[in-house]
């Protein structure tokens, strides 16, 4: 199923002999693309290797909206309706995101998020629509059977910060109405 609040941008890339070119945001193009005028407070970059599961995280206060891509390597990017009151409520949705394609994900306030590093390292940069506040910071877990996610290539176990392995099944986290 899909998540129509969940977007997929494509950048218009310029490139040729020498390489490429793009705007990776332009606050109006996003605007016209999207029909959102948001405000992006802050920019993070976190780098990770083959195997890395961060995810799923969300704030249950001050959520974020995130604008996320990657600029070396791949990931599988996943967010997971949170909103009881949504009828996609426990739904997911999963893009593969890599420094070849630019692909760039807008994933609202509502709902969790996270990604598996396909490549031998990733470094994946987001966007956030308000600032970090690790107290309200929340973990679903990732492999909850209620979500079933299809993560790819889990023959080996991901390798989780202690905060995701800690996190919380869909029936008992603490979620948006």
């Amino acid at each position: 199923m899909s998540l129509p609040e969940v977007l997929c941008v494509v950048p218009k890339v310029f490139g040729d002999t020498r390489g490429f070119f793009y705007e990776s945001f332009n606050k109006r193009d996003f605007s016209n693309a999207t029909g959102l005028d948001l405000d992006f407070v802050q920019d993070n970059h976190s780098r990770s290797s083959k195997g890395v599961l961060r995810g799923l995280h969300y704030q249950i206060r001050q959520p974020q909206g995130k604008l996320v891509r990657v600029i070396n390597g791949a990931v599988f990017d996943v967010a997971v309706d949170i909103r009881r009151s949504s009828p996609r409520f426990g739904h997911w949705v999963g893009f593969i995101l890599s420094a070849e394609d630019h692909k760039m994900v807008y994933i609202p306030p509502g709902f969790a998020h996270g990604f598996m590093v396909l490549s031998e390292t990733a470094d994946f940069l987001y966007k956030t629509t308000d600032y970090y506040a690790p107290v309200h910071e929340r973990s679903l877990l990732w492999n909850d059977p209620a979500i079933a996610i299809a993560w790819p290539d889990i023959a080996i176990p991901p390798i989780l910060a202690a905060k995701d392995l800690a996190g919380q099944a869909l029936a008992s986290a603490e979620l948006f109405d």
